[in-house]
């Protein structure tokens, strides 16, 4: 059975679990927010993409 997850869904459940439990603040978080809409409009956008999806692929190709 695959379970599908949004990137983005999980990102923001890292976050959450982060602000609660490790010390980070809200501050820190609206940072990395912003860095993270920089560095999409940005000519990096293309290269995070490719990284990303190939990193999903290969924990997807991780047989358990």
């Amino acid at each position: 059975m695959a379970l599908s997850i949004s990137l983005v869904l999980l990102l923001g459940i890292v976050v959450v679990l982060l602000i609660r439990k490790s010390g980070l603040n809200a501050g820190h978080a609206v940072v990395c927010m912003l860095l993270g809409f920089y560095i999409a409009g940005s000519s990096l956008a293309p290269t995070v993409q490719e990284t990303v999806s190939g990193v999903t692929k290969m924990i997807s190709d991780i047989d358990f």
